[in-house]
C-alpha cells in the first residue's frame, strides 16, 4: 500500500497537534497558496510526500493557479513518531486535521492506496468542503479486507503474540504490521454500508496490481451514493501508478474534475 519516493525535496513546515489524541505531534506538509477549489493530496502506507504523483498534482495546481496541500501521517517521511505506533484512526486524525487547518473552501481530495482510505474518511467528516474525489489504486479497508489473506497463518499468529510482524516489501523499507493496526482498522471501516457522498469522483486502478485488487474500484463505486462516479481500469497498470503517461492520465483526470466543479 505504498508510493514512490523522491530523493530530495525543500524543507517543508509544520503543523503541530492541538487538540485529539496526538497532542504535540508535528505534521510535516507543503501547501502552495491559489484559488479554491484546491487539490489535497493524501499518500499511502509508508509513503510519503515527495513522490512522483505529488509533484506532479503540485505542478498542476500551479499552473491552474490553485491552492495545493501535500502532507506526511505520524510516522511517515518528515512527520514526528514512529511509523510503528500509527493506526488507520491517527493517520485520518492527521489527514482531518491537515484539512481542517490548512485549506479553505472547498477542496478535491486525491488519494493513493491507504490515502484512498483517508480521503473517504475525511471526506465523510467534511462532506460539505469536498468538491471531488480521485483514487488511485484506492485500498478502504485494506486491514480487513486484503492483509489477512497476503499473511501466512504464521505470521498472523505472530501479530496476535507478540503484537506485531515484520513482512519484507518490494519497496525501500520491511513493512511493520501491528495488531493495534488491525484492531483500530475495524473502527473505520467504509465498504461494509453506503457511503454517504454525492460529490463526483473518479477512481484509476491498474489491473496488473498486485497489491491492491482492481475489483476494490468497483465495491467503492457500488458503495459510494454519488451518481457521478467513473472506474478507469488501466490494462498494464500496476499499483502506484508512477510512470510518465500514469502521471499524465492523473493530472488530466484531476484537471477535468476542477474544470467540472469550478
Amino acid at each position: 500500500m505504498s508510493g514512490q519516493k523522491s530523493s530530495s525535496d525543500s524543507d517543508p513546515r509544520i503543523l503541530t497537534l492541538k487538540s485529539g489524541t496526538s497532542i504535540g505531534a508535528s505534521i510535516a506538509y507543503h501547501s502552495t497558496p491559489g484559488s479554491s477549489p484546491g487539490i489535497v493530496f493524501m499518500t499511502g502506507f509508508m509513503s510519503d510526500m515527495t513522490g512522483g504523483k505529488a509533484l506532479a498534482l503540485e505542478q498542476l495546481a500551479t499552473d491552474r493557479g490553485k491552492a495545493f496541500l501535500r502532507f506526511d501521517y505520524q510516522g511517515h517521511g518528515a512527520s514526528s513518531g514512529d511509523f510503528a505506533d500509527g493506526t488507520i484512526g491517527i493517520w485520518s486524525g492527521d489527514a482531518l486535521a491537515a484539512f481542517d487547518e490548512l485549506t479553505e473552501g472547498p477542496q478535491i481530495i486525491v488519494g493513493s492506496s491507504m490515502g484512498g482510505w483517508m480521503m473517504l474518511l475525511t471526506a465523510i467528516a467534511r462532506s460539505d468542503r469536498v468538491a471531488g474525489m480521485v483514487g488511485i489504486a484506492a485500498a478502504p479497508d485494506f486491514t480487513e479486507d486484503l492483509l489477512p489473506k497476503e499473511l501466512t497463518q504464521k505470521q498472523l499468529t505472530e501479530i496476535n503474540e507478540k503484537g506485531f510482524v515484520i513482512v519484507p516489501s518490494e519497496y525501500e523499507d520491511d513493512y511493520t504490521f501491528t495488531k493495534a493496526l488491525f484492531d483500530d482498522g475495524r473502527n473505520n471501516l467504509v465498504l461494509r454500508q453506503e457511503i454517504p457522498l454525492d460529490c463526483p469522483v473518479r477512481l484509476l486502478h491498474g489491473m496488473g496490481d498486485i497489491s491492491v485488487p482492481w475489483e476494490t474500484a468497483l465495491r467503492i463505486q457500488e458503495k459510494l451514493r454519488s451518481d457521478d462516479v467513473e472506474v478507469i481500469l488501466i490494462k498494464e497498470g500496476d499499483h502506484r501508478l508512477s510512470e510518465e503517461h500514469d502521471l499524465a492520465r492523473l493530472t488530466r483526470t484531476v484537471g477535468q474534475l476542477l474544470d467540472q466543479v469550478s
